[in-house]
């Protein structure tokens, strides 16, 4: 008998799902895409209701000042609103809520505008005048700036950062620094001064003035100035009457000619640094 091959096996169809006689439902997921955003446009900052203080600019303020509160041919005042493309004539008057003259219907009562001893207040209730000042006058942050206390703390810490440098400067400069810089402030009676003296006054200079210290403790020059007039004051340095010829005073002899409309002894700083010069602060150093 032939041998007969074996049957193939039969594939096993898949499992028919379980619905229990109930058509298969196919969810589809739609993939929704996210809309374009627009981007993000800072908010103009919302007008506080509060007490203002405006200051002029000049330090030397007169006992009055007063600055033009409406439109004529000598002051323009005028302002240019963006939004609308459109020139707006701007006037204080006491009567009307709004600073533009287009928007004053009626009659208009007109106020002046005066600064007492470089200094304007203007209560919260004068809304019209502070707006006025704040956003639309031509002469604002020109001859006028208004008080801002975020500006002013700025500030304050900008001082005492300056105030905390200066003192360390001050604390580690060794004698001869400290008496150069302490001349700039109090001329001739640093030679008075004993060692301890001019270090207290060095570090209450720098409290009192940081920027001046710390810009002269920067500057070269200081130091060489400061020798030049020590070796005047010692006659080892001799200038003559008009303050504009340097000589050896031992010799006679000629160190330099001091430029035209230009301080003797910061012409001899400048002198110092050129190379016969540094010889010669070399030779005045040593006879200290």
């Amino acid at each position: 008998m032939a041998n007969k091959k074996p049957a193939a096996k039969k594939k096993a169809a898949p499992a028919e799902p379980i619905t229990d006689g109930l058509p298969i439902q196919v969810e589809t997921v739609e993939t929704v895409k996210p809309a374009p955003t627009k981007p993000v446009e800072p908010a103009k900052p919302e007008w506080e209701i509060k007490d203002r203080v405006y200051f002029l600019k000049n330090d030397a303020a007169p006992l009055t000042h007063t600055i033009p509160g409406k439109h004529t041919p000598k002051h323009s005042l005028l302002y240019y609103d963006e939004e609308t493309g459109v020139q707006k004539e701007i006037r204080y008057a006491t009567n009307h809520s709004s600073p533009f003259k287009q928007d004053q219907k009626g009659e208009a009562t007109l106020g002046h505008i005066v600064f007492r001893e470089g200094v304007l207040t203007v209560p919260k209730q004068k809304q019209n005048l502070q707006k006025l000042l704040s956003l639309y006058h031509p002469l604002r942050n020109r001859i006028y700036v208004e008080y801002d206390s975020v500006e002013e703390a700025e500030d304050d810490i900008d001082v005492l950062d300056m105030q905390v440098d200066a003192a360390i400067i001050a604390r580690e400069m060794d004698i001869d620094e400290a008496e150069a810089i302490l001349r700039v402030e109090v001329g001739s009676k640093v030679n008075s001064l004993s060692s301890k003296e001019i270090k207290r006054d060095l570090r209450l200079f720098a409290r009192r003035n940081p920027q001046l210290f710390l810009e002269l403790a920067q500057d070269d020059n200081v130091h060489l100035r400061n020798v030049a007039i020590k070796a005047t004051e010692a006659n080892i340095l001799s200038l003559s009457q008009d303050q504009r010829t340097f000589s050896w005073t031992s010799t006679g002899r000629k160190l330099m000619n001091v430029p035209f409309d230009e301080n003797p002894y910061s012409a001899m700083a400048a002198y110092f640094k050129t190379d016969e010069g540094m010889e010669v602060f070399r030779s005045i150093e040593k006879k200290f």
